[in-house]
């Protein structure tokens, strides 16, 4: 069975990019936290509302929410296709309350982290902002989950750097040199 792969980087480092294209050369379903937490944020009930402001703000969805929206999604896919995870876990005990729903499962795991400065983080967001209308990519909310990534995120990858779940490139490449490289390491680890 194929491992599941999570995308973890810095918001504007290609994690989706990269996400869409392992999905569709490997038949990967993909689990987009930020895609799904729009769509909840879009809707006019108690919930859209508190995630939207949440959203806007740049701040962390509360992980029960998000563990939610997780789980439903596991149970609406077949067990045997592998999931790609994008944007997800962003805090420590988001690592552990994925790793558990994971190992409830019966998914095993990877991590593959795709690293990029601050500022090519910023610049990168303030373009997709432009050509998206992106509300949550302004200056401030932009460096705010930069400010949470480097907090709350980044030190989440120790545990996996340990347990040698976690290969790490380089997001300053080109999208196909990450995408090779990439591929590379999922000859590696035989997925």
């Amino acid at each position: 069975m194929k491992k599941n792969i999570i995308l973890i980087g810095p918001q504007g480092c290609g994690k989706g990019t990269q996400g869409k294209i392992l999905a569709e050369k490997f038949g990967f379903k993909i689990f987009e936290t930020g895609a799904q937490l729009r769509k909840i944020s879009a809707e006019n009930s108690p919930l859209g509302t508190r995630v939207r402001e949440i959203i806007e703000r740049g701040d962390l969805v509360p992980n029960e929410i998000v563990m939610e929206i997780v789980e439903n999604f596991l149970q609406k896919i077949d067990k045997n296709s592998p999931v790609i995870f994008d944007g997800i876990p962003r805090s420590e005990l988001q690592r552990d309350s994925l790793e558990n729903l994971l190992q409830k499962n019966g998914r095993d795991f990877l991590a593959l982290e795709i690293k990029l400065s601050p500022e090519k983080s910023i610049a990168r967001l303030l373009r997709r902002a432009e050509i998206e209308h992106r509300a949550d990519d302004n200056l401030a909310a932009i460096k705010n989950r930069l400010q949470n990534f480097a907090k709350f995120t980044a030190p989440l990858l120790k545990k996996w750097r340990q347990n040698k779940k976690l290969f790490s490139v380089d997001g300053e490449n080109s999208i196909e040199k990450i995408h090779e490289k990439i591929v590379e390491i999922l000859q590696i680890s035989k997925i």
